[in-house]
């Protein structure tokens, strides 16, 4: 049997980890000196009630690799014995090597196992690598074994687009995204910074002016770049205004040919630590840039097993 794992900041909803029994290993934040678990001790909702009203910043730190070793000793006695351990992108955060620790140590621990362990770098961020978990979760439900779904992780996970757009430009000159002379003009102008992935770490790819402009930028480039074959789901994620996700959802089924699933999932209190109130994204699988590995008449071939 085959396992699937990730971190916190995949960001999928509780009905999709529940239904696919997917192992989370919480990323760490620190609000006002105290710990807390993503997602665990402290719930999006509840962080984005307060995070304008804090006095300090809040901080966040990557899972222990005790928390991705207890997922996976806990798996190994459900007998299972096939893990797929998805981390958000190593150019932003300490996820993946702590994950690689973790396997490490179990190896260490059990030189003679049997056990297949695989930790993909998915050189994404949050919903980002939660499509890959999702996609996986749905591949492996559809009888695809552990060899494919490595293949179809390490072949796609760099077609995953990313595209995210803060309302707060504070949160991204504190992460040295943006300079204080540029958040200057972007007030002024009413300029609002879109984010991408570039070579797995986060960067400033557009400019729109308004809400109005970032949704239609969205959509503009969804039909541009989006690989049809591929996409039968986007996700698209907010922090604290649901309408705004709703709104381009409602754009993508009116402006696109897209007919396949749109989830809309809020962003964990990790990812919102860094990307503030108001943010929405956009996540798909974009054409080109290929590596040889599972092809599309394979990927077809497994959907309608």
């Amino acid at each position: 049997m085959i396992k699937i794992m990730a971190d916190s900041t995949c960001d999928l909803i509780e009905e999709m980890i529940e239904k696919y029994n997917i192992g989370i290993a919480p990323l760490m934040i620190m609000i006002d000196g105290q710990e807390c678990r993503d997602k665990i001790d402290i719930q999006p909702d509840d962080f984005y009630a307060i995070l304008g009203n804090l006095e300090e910043a809040p901080t966040t730190s990557m899972p222990n690799p005790t928390e991705y070793l207890n997922i996976i000793n806990e798996a190994i006695e459900d007998g299972y014995t096939e893990i797929l351990c998805i981390c958000m992108s190593s150019g932003t955060s300490g996820s993946f090597q702590s994950a690689e620790i973790a396997k490490e140590t179990f190896f260490d621990d059990h030189p003679d196992s049997s056990i297949k362990i695989h930790v993909v770098d998915s050189r994404s961020m949050s919903h980002g690598s939660g499509w890959l978990t999702l996609k996986s979760a749905m591949l492996r439900a559809n009888g695809c074994t552990f060899e494919e779904l490595i293949q179809f992780n390490e072949s796609y996970k760099n077609n995953v687009k990313h595209f995210l757009c803060v309302d707060d430009l504070n949160h991204l000159i504190k992460s040295g995204r943006l300079t204080n002379a540029s958040a200057l003009i972007g007030r002024i102008l009413k300029i609002k910074p879109i984010m991408s992935m570039r070579q797995g770490k986060g960067a400033i790819v557009a400019k729109e002016r308004g809400l109005k402009g970032v949704l239609n930028h969205y959509v503009k480039e969804f039909n541009l770049r989006n690989d049809w074959e591929v996409t039968d789901f986007i996700i698209i994620g907010f922090t604290s205004e649901r309408t705004i996700a709703e709104h381009l959802m409602d754009k993508i089924r009116e402006e696109t040919a897209f007919k396949g699933e749109i989830f809309i999932m809020q962003m964990g209190v990790a990812v919102g630590t860094h990307v503030g109130l108001g943010a929405v994204s956009m996540f798909f699988i974009e054409k080109g840039h290929k590596r040889d590995g599972l092809l599309i008449n394979g990927i077809n071939k497994i959907k309608h097993r």
